[in-house]
């Protein structure tokens, strides 16, 4: 993103935005979708040890993403982005914003899982320096395996 101009506005996550979420969650996960009490549990923890973000595109919520973070250790929870808006650049702004908040937060690693059979997240992700280091079989509900990945912040 350095040099660009951002491709939608960044916002903290409000339990007002949880349809619009949800309508992503399912549409992005349709086999292992979040539920809404899953969300609601994850946005009472923020921002103790949770940070959750929308992204809008002309007002309208198209993605969002969170992240946990416990002392030195973050983990990407989540980033699902409408399939229309893919390949635009949020889903690199989202993530973008999630290492500065785990930086900011003085995380040193940050953890997070992938679906094996989503080559285009893997790919982003390796392309913010993550790195596998495992995987999970059958971590997701329809059976999918997840790749583990990790990336060392800069403290």
């Amino acid at each position: 993103m350095i040099g660009q101009a951002p491709v939608a506005a960044l916002r903290q996550m409000t339990g007002f935005d949880l349809a619009a979420v949800l309508d992503i969650e399912r549409a992005t996960f349709p086999a292992d979708a979040w539920t809404e009490g899953m969300l609601r549990g994850e946005l009472a923890d923020q921002p103790r040890t949770r940070h959750y973000l929308v992204a809008e595109v002309d007002s309208r919520i198209v993605g969002y993403a969170g992240l946990a973070i416990a002392a030195d250790q973050a983990d990407v929870q989540t980033i699902a982005v409408y399939a229309e808006h893919r390949r635009s650049g949020i889903g690199s702004q989202l993530l973008t914003a999630l290492l500065a908040e785990a930086a900011r937060r003085g995380a040193t690693k940050i953890f997070l899982e992938v679906r094996a059979d989503n080559p285009p997240a893997q790919t982003m992700y390796a392309n913010f320096g993550f790195e596998p280091y495992g995987v999970r079989r059958g971590y997701y509900d329809d059976g999918t395996d997840a790749i583990t990945m990790m990336r060392e912040l800069d403290g």
